[in-house]
């Protein structure tokens, strides 16, 4: 099947460069506009929670009497018993459409002493936004935010609203940046790597089809579900290392065909059915991986489902199709003007690597044992991890968000964004006498909890009644978590239900819908990996092997994420302020995307290991010449995507600068320490059982399974022909 597309695209390569070229033209105007139909907030909450429950109740008649947006003026000269500080804030408030906000108080509209700083120099409005879900609130606070501008005055913005819109600020604005500093990077390290200009250009022609197919399914998809902002961001990193990823294993082969002597023709069809069978494998894999986030409900992980899978396919199905075609086109002209190189030979042919997997194997158990250790000692930092989400603790210090927090703590004897809102369904009418006095008593028994300041009835609506509670802790750590599970466990009235909402019951209800979903999402990817490896190479062993080799690289990484942003570790290169805990989102979106790229790199390895295996029948020499053939492209793979993913350190935003920094050291340590020592020796242990499977499964593996289309152009020992990994061609 595999050589059979290979030979359409070298044969009718004109038909696929119009189709592609057709496709990006109209796949173009079509994505453009996936930006408009993504959603302002971060879609982190658990929809199904009882926060969000409670969320809808309150959306009704109720009201969910929660400031949504701070907003503190400030004077220098003036205090705001001064006539013209007050003229000032209600002259501005003014100009905002009615329609805009549910309610809008200020310390003139309430007379309330909390709303005025200690030295009286700073005042806050506080207002609720329409709406029942973040992403909603975010839009129209764009909208309106310019008119709260007042002549004269300071404006620091608060809130969770105002934060999730900074946020999205700060890290598109960041994003941006973050893309001119790693494409010009990019581009030197495509000419070092490919050694050609002709070779590093496919890569890109393959991102960009990549990119165009990625964003017309996201808005068609978008269409039908809510999708994060986040997955834009996603197409750019993913779609950027697939394509690069696939163009080096499928241009290393094509090189390594043209210098057996093989026609073009037939070097093309060749490089598909081996190289392009262990993409469509590698993809499969990768992108059912990243589909198994679609088991936890939040839109964020939901939209990075859609969206990763989205760049997976297209990838595969542009270096299986297209890549074919432009491999052909160029033919020997691959290598036409060359990029010198300051590396020797024995690196280019990869002969270290090969000395290497041999010392290893040499003493395998003992190189097992020690590497897998290490890595597990890595990652003993998780063990004491504090989970949150992200907040204005993940903006930079000079910012409004983190402003205006610092301002309401220090400055304000109330922050009116503290807030827990009860929501109780009675079973009966909420506003009778009997049914105020038993709320009553439930509001003190709920004031006397620890950690709660104060408790109060503040509406009643049917058979729904609202108690406003307040706290002064910090809304993230696991203090305010224990006190939720507090309020929980407190009996409501008689026949009465309680539901609380607000940031720290839908934390406890993140976390939660977390917890529940991992071992499902752990599941599907020890399934997906087994069937996969399973149709791929006919054994039971190597998926086993492979799933838990890559939890050690993951277990490593996530155990330096944790030292450096929970414990401040290197927070001063880096640039910000460990707050204590992570937000518990970005390591599943960490772990999908490295355990589908290292899945990419196993199945690499894994497919020319099985090519000079079935040749020679030596475990230990074709793990060696697999190990020397693959570790330079999957090095150099893991270095290219490294540049893109690791631009994200330049971002302010501490969560996304989390992404570059645990997708960096998965890279390094999957790339070098995993594929280059312990894949060597654990499969040295494995001997010739690693290819095992029991007798029904082999005989249903050799009628259906996916096996090698033919042999290796490369000679049974460990040195390289002088082509194979990108050196000048024969004529």
């Amino acid at each position: 099947m595999f050589a059979a597309i290979g030979r359409f695209g070298a044969r009718r390569r004109r038909w696929v460069f119009a189709g592609a070229l057709l496709f990006v033209l109209l796949g173009g105007i079509w994505g453009s506009g996936a930006g408009g139909i993504l959603g302002g907030g971060a879609g982190l909450d658990n929809p199904n929670g009882e926060s969000a429950e409670a969320n809808a109740l309150l959306a009704g008649t109720l009201g969910r009497h929660v400031a949504d947006v701070v907003v503190i003026y400030e004077s220098a000269v003036m205090t705001v018993d001064d006539p013209r500080f007050r003229q000032a804030v209600e002259e501005t408030v003014a100009k905002v459409p009615k329609a805009d906000y549910a309610w809008l108080q200020t310390y003139w509209s309430t007379g309330s002493p909390d709303f005025v700083s200690k030295d009286r120099r700073k005042t806050y409005v506080t207002m609720q936004l329409p709406g029942a879900v973040e992403e909603e609130q975010v839009v129209v606070w764009e909208r309106i935010r310019p008119l709260f501008d007042a002549p004269g005055l300071t404006e620091h913005y608060g809130g969770l609203t105002a934060i999730g819109h900074e946020f999205n600020q700060i890290a598109n604005r960041d994003l941006s940046r973050a893309e001119l500093i790693s494409f010009p990077l990019l581009m030197i390290l495509l000419l070092l790597v490919f050694r050609s200009v002709v070779a590093a250009a496919l890569p890109l022609l393959i991102a960009v089809v990549v990119a165009v197919g990625s964003l017309g399914v996201l808005r068609v998809v978008g269409g039908f579900v809510d999708l994060s902002t986040a997955a834009m961001n996603v197409v750019v990193i993913l779609g950027l290392g697939l394509a690069t990823d696939y163009a080096l294993l499928m241009v290393g082969r094509f090189r390594e065909e043209l210098a057996a002597g093989r026609e073009v023709t037939d070097a093309v069809v060749r490089t598909t059915a081996t190289a392009g069978r262990t993409v469509v494998v590698s993809g499969v894999t990768v992108a059912v991986t990243l589909a198994g986030l679609l088991v936890f409900p939040s839109r964020f992980l939901t939209s990075l489902a859609y969206s990763g899978a989205s760049v997976v396919i297209f990838a595969v199905l542009s270096a299986l199709f297209l890549l074919p075609a432009l491999l052909a086109q160029v033919g020997r002209n691959i290598d036409r003007l060359r990029v010198p190189v300051p590396w020797g030979r024995g690196a280019v042919q990869g002969t270290r690597w090969y000395r290497t997997a041999h010392a290893v194997m040499r003493r395998p158990l003992v190189a097992t044992l020690g590497i897998s250790a290490f890595l597990l000692a890595l990652g003993t930092p998780l063990l004491g991890v504090v989970w949150s989400r992200p907040a204005e603790w993940s903006l930079p210090a000079s910012t409004h968000s983190v402003t205006s927090t610092r301002m309401l703590a220090e400055e304000f004897a109330y922050d009116p964004t503290k807030v827990i809102t009860t929501v109780v369904r009675m079973p009966g009418p909420a506003d009778t006498p009997e049914a105020r006095a038993a709320l009553e008593e439930f509001a003190g028994r709920l004031a006397r909890v620890e950690g709660i300041d104060r408790a109060e009835v503040t509406g009643a609506a049917g058979d729904l009644a609202r108690i406003t509670l307040t706290y002064s802790m910090s809304p993230y750590g696991e203090e305010i978590r224990e006190t939720v599970a507090r309020l929980r466990a407190e009996a409501p009235p008689p026949g009465a239900e309680a539901m609380f909402t607000n940031r720290p019951p839908s934390i406890v209800d993140m976390l939660d819908m977390l917890a529940s979903g991992l071992p499902w999402m752990m599941l599907i990817i020890a399934v997906v990996t087994f069937v996969v490896l399973f149709l791929a190479f006919g054994s039971v062993t190597l998926p086993i092997k492979t799933v838990l080799t890559n939890l050690l690289s993951l277990s490593a990484a996530f155990g330096a994420i944790v030292l450096i942003f929970q414990y401040g570790w290197l927070s001063g290169p880096l640039g910000f302020e460990a707050p204590g805990f992570l937000d518990a989102n970005m390591p599943l979106m960490i772990a999908a995307i490295a355990f589908g790229l290292a899945m990419d790199y196993e199945v690499f390895m894994l497919a020319r290991i099985r090519e000079h295996y079935l040749r020679t029948g030596d475990t230990v020499e074709a793990v060696a010449v697999g190990v020397q053939h693959t570790a330079r492209i999957i090095t150099a793979a893991a270095l290219l995507l490294g540049v893109v993913v690791g631009a994200f350190v330049t971002i302010s935003v501490t969560v996304l600068k989390m992404i570059g920094v645990g997708l960096v050291v998965a890279l390094l340590v999957d790339a070098t320490i995993v594929r280059g020592l312990l894949v060597p020796a654990t499969m040295r242990l494995l001997g010739d059982r690693a290819w095992w499977s029991p007798a029904p499964l082999a005989r249903w593996w050799r009628r259906y399974g996916l096996p090698e289309e033919g042999g290796s152009p490369l000679p049974a020992t460990g040195v390289a022909p002088e082509a194979a990994a990108g050196a000048p061609q024969r004529a």
